[in-house]
């Protein structure tokens, strides 16, 4: 059996072959706050045209199946997580689990899912001040937004979850504006479908199984970002537990507010065919509530997305390029495995990511896009994989109970993500393997044909 890490020790190095440098602060609601905002609460203000008019008014099912599709892949960040509470994300997890050069890969082709992520949201939300207020340049925007959350990820964590605490109260005020908007519009006023209806998560004869697997492929994208958190573990108290209950806690509550609104929405307004794919949540909290809502979605949307989420993921993508870092095997590793001997911040990884965001933003979202869906999934697999591997075959965690926790579950999240994953257009293989390759030889160079292993891992 493998040794247990202590990993609330002040200096970690005999249990985990890390010295604990990052300041250790984070609580249980603390992870849960970032968690909800990376997956952002009010997410459907972004795709909300688009999904019911490529389902047939059923988005709040396309979310039901959303949610309980990432479950499975989140049950075993969650395992893995509790295992293994060092910060590093998939790569530390494949690392640890299967092989360390195994897990560079890995942790290299997600990098590609975590460096791009900001740039689309400050992109985004850029895009919107750029409507709000035409007179002021969208680059502007850029360079702002990219400042702002590159000087709070500076300070510190504390300062970081403390801004998204801020912006998250926002976007939950924004959803009870509407809900309650769109309770006194359908239900009391009698618009839209005038009342409760069930036409949101079934129409008869359009829910079948390839529904179904349409839907998944839709909807998994919307949960993406709760992986994000398992790299905040040396930042969080007792992350044995909490990493692994923040994960499935912001998963069910971002699921459940996804669905609220979304089922809402189609109450007020339930003919899709007219609906504005880009601004048709905004529409409808703008029919329901007045321009007084619409205006406040739109304010609200900005600094969510371009602030708030783009802040934790900023985080979570400087805390995998610092564990990369700290174990050599990135390009330029002494200069980003620093850490700030105050705010106790890997302050270089994050100026780097802020450097990175500013370039990729004004990039096509598009191509973008296509990145981060193979980044993502890709790494997703590796995980599910590593619990069986890890927990099964090395461990000999088995019986009825194993076989349930470390093959079923994983395998159903390990099928799911492949289905979505083998959806991907030929311009995202094309452009994730061509990425995958410079990870294998840049591997092959820092670890001298893959023979040597970071420290961390030497058995």
């Amino acid at each position: 059996m493998s040794k247990k890490f202590d990993v609330n020790a002040v200096n970690t190095d005999e249990s985990t072959g890390y010295k604990q440098e990052l300041k250790r602060s984070l609580k249980l609601k603390d992870v849960i706050v970032i968690g909800l905002i990376t997956m952002l609460p009010i997410a459907p203000i972004q795709v909300y045209g688009e999904i019911s008019q490529s389902t047939g008014g059923l988005a709040s099912l396309v979310y039901v199946v959303g949610m309980v599709a990432m479950l499975f892949t989140a049950l075993s960040y969650s395992t893995l997580s509790g295992e293994f509470p060092i910060t590093g994300a998939a790569y530390m997890f494949v690392s640890k689990a299967i092989n360390p050069h195994l897990g560079f890969i890995s942790g290299w082709i997600i990098l590609i899912d975590y460096i791009i992520v900001p740039s689309l949201l400050v992109s985004f939300g850029a895009l919107w001040s750029s409507y709000l207020l035409p007179e002021i340049p969208m680059i502007v925007w850029v360079v702002l937004f990219v400042l702002i959350i590159t000087f709070i990820n500076a300070r510190g964590i504390d300062v970081a979850a403390g801004a998204s605490t801020v912006v998250l109260i926002f976007e939950l005020a924004c959803i009870v504006f509407f809900v309650i908007a769109a309770i006194k519009y359908v239900f009391i006023d009698g618009k839209g479908l005038g009342g409760f209806s069930l036409d949101p998560f079934y129409i008869s004869g359009q829910v079948d199984p390839k529904f179904i697997a349409s839907a998944v492929t839709i909807a998994v994208f919307g949960f993406l970002g709760f992986d994000g958190l398992t790299a905040l573990a040396e930042e969080t108290k007792n992350p044995r537990k909490t990493i692994g209950r923040a994960i499935i806690s912001s998963l069910f509550i971002i699921g459940c507010l996804f669905i609220l609104q979304a089922y809402l929405a189609t109450l007020a307004h339930p003919d899709y065919s007219n609906l504005n794919p880009d601004m048709a949540f905004f529409d409808i909290s703008g029919e329901v509530g007045g321009k007084a809502l619409y205006y406040f979605f739109a304010i609200v949307a900005v600094l969510g997305v371009g602030i708030a989420n783009a802040l934790v993921v900023q985080t979570a993508t400087s805390r995998v390029i610092y564990s990369m870092a700290r174990d050599k095997t990135l390009p330029g590793s002494k200069i980003l495995a620093k850490v700030h001997p105050k705010y106790k911040t890997p302050l270089n990884a994050t100026v780097f990511v802020g450097i990175i965001t500013f370039a990729l933003a004004l990039t096509s979202a598009g191509v973008l896009l296509r990145l981060v869906s193979f980044g993502a999934l890709t790494s997703f697999m590796f995980i599910n994989a590593s619990v069986f591997i890890y927990f099964f075959v090395k461990e000999k965690r088995r019986g009825i109970k194993g076989f349930f926790k470390y093959v079923i579950l994983p395998l159903i999240g390990f099928l799911i993500i492949l289905y979505v994953w083998l959806g991907l257009g030929k311009i995202t293989f094309i452009v994730g393997f061509s990425w995958t390759f410079i990870g294998v030889v840049l591997g092959a160079i820092k670890s001298k044909g893959y023979k040597v292993v970071p420290k961390g891992f030497e058995k």
